[in-house]
């Protein structure tokens, strides 16, 4: 822990035989990473009001979605986040309590157990663990599950996914030289219709490999209609079908084991978190109720038992051995803190809607969305890459010289975020961008992109 008390300080470092914590940082640090000089920084504010008008007028400058429409795409959405669900994590038992124990904290853990029992149902699987930190996390744990169980060390993964959802994949796959690491290995897509490459995937599937991983919809909002395909085929070479899925889909899509998921992961931000400076996601995993799978978890597991008392209920950790926690190094993999206070927020949002508001929510979503797509497909120079999508979708710039960038700084004079700029992550699709459009986003706010667009492209 930091202590800048100079008694305390000189007593640690007399104590591990070091002379000043500089020392300490050079012997774990390279030198081209530090800094050799002092920081050059302003002097202290003298009163707490000073220091709050300051970080005002730094906040200030923002551009946020409340002043600004937001058609971002990407992995974090601006959907809507009914004011009960802000009211009940609040609350001081949900907001404040980091750790604790089923003696102390049954409240908490039953919000944890009905999460798992709510996202259950809607993804049609047995057991779902307790959120961690993103997509991203989540789809780690998952491939690494995948490996263990099949005993294999290569993963196909889609080629038109996130890259920086594939960069944490590689973290967690590992180098080639660490024990265990997995290869992960591209499938096309194919053009026309945005969904995975089947003759591709027929090609680089093999006895080697332990999981198909694929998206629905996909990182650039396809919907992946052959999804049942891509699982048999991972199938017959005995592999897993791994799937990652956006929830707030599952209103009209069908859930993943429907198509023959055996493990699920995905992100839970659109279950009523919202957005909050690149932060406010959570990442969740699932899969059947078979003992295989569940000793794999690396995440926590609640679950619900009788007590002494009849009638009475108690929620605590279910096999908590099989965790970092308890098992630390000798773990077979490794989860940190969690992101649970959204999976409280998550269960009360799913609560509130139930199955006919999912439907309500994700028939909305669609007929916005397609609505956006076509009004924006009418301008002269712009195009929809893909037919079949959700939420997000591609637009492409055709018949203008104009970049998406200069697109995008013409829209926020407006007002407007337009779409995520996926030119150098996807150089084949041209100068496109993801919009993404939600339940949040009226018929006004769509007319009112189309305008700005039409202008911005001229």
């Amino acid at each position: 822990m930091p202590n800048s008390v100079p008694d305390v300080r000189a007593e640690m470092l007399r104590d591990i035989g070091a002379t000043s914590a500089e020392e300490l940082y050079r012997e774990m640090i390279p030198e081209r990473l530090l800094l050799n000089r002092r920081m050059r920084l302003p002097d202290a504010l003298p009163a707490e009001h000073d220091l709050r008008r300051h970080l005002e007028a730094v906040l200030g400058k923002n551009q946020t979605c409340r002043e600004y429409l937001s058609f971002l795409g990407g992995g974090c959405w601006q959907h809507y986040v009914p004011a009960v669900v802000d009211e009940i994590i609040r609350r001081s038992e949900f907001l404040t309590a980091y750790s604790g124990g089923n003696y102390s904290d049954k409240g908490r853990y039953q919000a944890y157990f009905e999460f798992q029992s709510l996202m259950g149902e809607l993804l049609g699987m047995d057991v779902v663990g307790v959120t961690t930190y993103d997509w991203a996390a989540a789809a780690g744990n998952a491939i690494r599950m995948a490996s263990r169980l099949t005993k294999r060390f290569e993963v196909l993964v889609p080629s038109a996914m996130s890259p920086r959802r594939l960069a944490v994949l590689r973290n967690f796959a590992g180098l080639p030289a660490m024990p265990g690491a997995i290869d992960l290995v591209t499938v096309a897509s194919d053009p026309a219709t945005g969904m995975l490459d089947l003759g591709d995937l027929e090609a680089k599937i093999s006895d080697r490999t332990a999981a198909v991983y694929f998206e629905n919809p996909s990182y650039l909002g396809v919907i992946e209609a052959r999804g049942a395909d891509v699982s048999e085929i991972a199938h017959a070479h005995g592999a897993e079908s791994v799937v990652g899925v956006d929830p707030i889909s599952l209103g009209v899509l069908a859930p993943p084991s429907e198509y023959g998921a055996d493990i699920v992961c995905g992100e839970a931000q659109p279950l009523g978190v919202h957005m909050l400076a690149g932060g406010g996601l959570a990442g969740f995993l699932a899969s059947r109720d078979e003992e295989r799978y569940v000793g794999e978890f690396p995440s926590l597991l609640i679950s619900v038992t009788t007590t002494q008392t009849p009638g009475e209920l108690a929620f605590a950790h279910c096999r908590y051995e099989r965790t970092s926690y308890i098992a630390r190094d000798q773990a077979k993999d490794w989860v940190g803190t969690a992101t649970a206070l959204w999976g409280i927020a998550a269960t009360a949002y799913m609560a509130l809607l139930g199955p006919q508001g999912f439907r309500d929510v994700g028939e909305g979503i669609l007929q916005r969305s397609h609505y956006a797509a076509d009004r924006l497909s009418e301008i002269r120079g712009v195009e929809v890459a893909f037919p079949t999508f959700f939420k997000e979708f591609v637009v492409r710039l055709t018949r203008t010289r104009t970049s998406v960038e200069r697109i995008n700084r013409a829209l926020r004079k407006h007002r407007i975020f337009g779409g995520h700029d996926l030119t150098t992550e996807f150089p084949h699709l041209g100068r496109a961008a993801l919009y993404a459009v939600t339940e949040a986003h009226t018929q006004e706010d769509i007319d009112r992109l189309v305008r700005a667009m039409k202008e911005a492209v001229r």
